[in-house]
């Protein structure tokens, strides 16, 4: 086996870089915890490959307030999902949750 020359990987551990802000919720806004999805905001069943970063509860909530339909009409903008009043209570709801924080999500409502 190949010995690894240490000095190759060593870095500066005085570099005046701030450290990187923590990751963050596409939908809520809130520090990721432990548990994080990676969402499709345009489903990929309508043709949709780019993910962000979710809380399972905001996931959860997200489909069941959405149709696949209605996300794909939203083109994966987060502003028309936020404008939408469930969301919006939602949103207000889980503020000031701990990142990890878990609940039972309501099943989707027909309509």
């Amino acid at each position: 086996m190949a010995r690894h020359d240490r000095r190759k990987f060593a870095f500066d551990l005085d570099d005046d870089q701030p450290p990187a802000p923590p990751p963050t919720c596409w939908l809520c806004g809130r520090v990721l915890g432990d548990s994080v999805d990676q969402y499709h905001p345009v489903p990929k069943s309508r043709g949709g490959r780019a993910t962000v970063a979710v809380h399972p509860i905001c996931r959860r909530t997200i489909e069941s307030v959405f149709t696949n339909a209605e996300l794909a009409r939203s083109a994966g903008d987060r502003a028309k999902l936020v404008d939408h009043p469930e969301i919006v209570r939602f949103l207000g709801w889980v503020a000031e949750k701990a990142p990890d924080f878990d609940a039972p999500t309501a099943p989707r409502r027909k309509r």
